[in-house]
């Protein structure tokens, strides 16, 4: 699956800082049913990010019925794998 989207970095202050990236609500629905079948623990599922010509691998984490890019660094352009 490849996911292309758009969307505002934040960061998480916490005791292990953190940038995100919320998936827009209309891209959530089809992340959660393929993330069902990848899964490897609590929702989490594997993702392929891609910023303009960088890109790495890294965890879609969900968050109550959004589901958040997460990783350090993460920018305003996601892709799933």
């Amino acid at each position: 699956m490849t996911l292309g989207f758009t969307g505002e970095m934040w960061f998480w202050k916490g005791p292990a800082p953190w940038h995100f990236v919320t998936v827009p609500e209309e891209e959530c629905g089809e992340l959660a049913a393929t993330s069902a079948l990848v899964t490897y623990g609590w929702g989490m599922a594997p993702v392929r990010v891609q910023i303009g010509g960088t890109g790495w691998a890294d965890v879609a984490v969900p968050e109550g019925r959004a589901v958040h890019r997460a990783g350090a660094g993460a920018g305003a352009e996601g892709r799933g794998a």
